[in-house]
């Protein structure tokens, strides 16, 4: 085989090119991913609403309404009890911080490195420290409340023009495809726009499952504001691998806090893990798998990769868009190599009637070649 040294350098400055531009544009490119994804997910009522003869920028805007309505219904769901437990925030602070001196007093009488160790003026101390940095942490909460308010004004507005100048866009992109290939690229364009669809609305449609399954697991152990917790952690579930387990800490760190008994967080972790072992296994192949088809080294290096560029917002994006790019690599002859690292059926046993070849028969044990 021959390496062309010069070709390797040009790919590792387009790879080193294209993360310098993730980095310093994620400002505009953050709220035009997640515009693209809800584009996806709204073009099929925008194209209803145009076949009932209404407008096209009327059209975007009612269906962009219309998620709007979903999103502001289901803040007035949970809003009572957000209230409700926004009460129980400063009991749960001290808790934390007897919890805390009740930790360190401990630790110095067996190790005694503070002599005359007073758990109230240590106690003291603490809320003094939290006073005084309680301006700092409301300037940054100030800060980013604004940062999130203009990031979603934005993608409101990139998914409107997405929507009305779907059909300029789709001609623009299909200016590069060869005359003898527009089909082709048409049915790639159709693919990406399917798979964002598809792993949108399956998302959501896993989000309800588990949100409803959380729910009423947690109303039955006996948990306030089940509803909240549990959807709270299905909403995080759109985090690849570790939005499940980071989901359910809050709500076991909550039983633990609120309640006297130690069965109930047990019990609360051991539903929870009942649940992500359902989800792992049956749901998230069954709703979500079909449509991303990412294997699931690809899947962690997109959510490690998503977290180092663009943080929590790369963590939910990177998954669809590598799903995206692999149906982008299919078509080019060059690029299907990294197709094939990317799909989860390259790594799929193979089976018993198709032909093994012949250096694949030197992995497998009990073959030989």
């Amino acid at each position: 085989m021959n390496i062309s040294f010069q070709k390797s350098f040009f790919a590792l400055g387009l790879a080193i090119l294209i993360f310098a531009v993730l980095i310093l544009a994620k400002t505009v490119l953050i709220p035009l991913g997640l515009a693209l994804l809800l584009s996806f997910i709204l073009f099929p009522l925008h194209k209803k609403l145009l076949k009932w003869r209404m407008g096209n920028i009327p059209g975007a805007l009612l269906s962009i309404l219309s998620l709007a309505f979903v999103i502001i219904g289901a803040l007035t769901f949970f809003s009572a009890e957000i209230l409700s437990l926004s009460d129980q925030v400063s009991e749960f602070g001290d808790k934390l911080m007897k919890l805390y001196v009740d930790l360190i007093a401990y630790i110095n009488q067996n190790i005694s490195f503070i002599n005359d160790l007073d758990e109230q003026e240590l106690l003291n101390n603490l809320r003094e420290r939290l006073k005084s940095s309680a301006g700092g942490l409301l300037g940054e909460t100030f800060s980013s409340s604004t940062s999130f308010l203009a990031g979603l004004f934005t993608t409101i507005i990139y998914t409107f023009l997405l929507l009305i100048y779907r059909n300029g866009l789709v001609s623009a992109f299909m200016k590069f495809a060869p005359k003898t290939k527009e089909e082709q690229f048409f049915n790639m364009l159709k693919n990406i726009q399917q798979v964002g669809q598809k792993y949108l609305s399956g998302m959501l449609m896993l989000i309800v499952i588990l949100g409803l399954a959380n729910s009423i697991g947690l109303w039955i152990i006996g948990i306030d504001s089940p509803f909240l917790f549990g959807f709270f952690a299905a909403t995080l579930s759109l985090i690849p691998y570790i939005g499940t387990t980071l989901g359910a800490t809050i709500p076991v760190l909550y039983a633990f806090m609120s309640q006297d008994e130690l069965w109930v967080p047990i019990a609360v972790a051991l539903m929870f893990w009942f649940i992500q072992l359902l989800e792992s296994n049956f749901l998230s192949p069954k709703i979500v798998g079909s449509s991303v088809n990412v294997n699931a080294f690809a899947a962690i290096l997109s959510l490690i990769i998503g977290a180092s560029v663009w943080g929590i917002a790369g963590m939910v994006l990177f998954l669809p868009f590598a799903a995206m790019l692999k149906v982008v690599f299919q078509e080019y002859k060059e690029l299907k190599p990294v197709a094939l690292l990317i799909s989860e059926s390259n790594f799929r046993s193979p089976q018993k009637k198709k032909e093994v070849p012949s250096w694949l028969k030197k992995l497998i044990p009990g073959k030989k070649s």
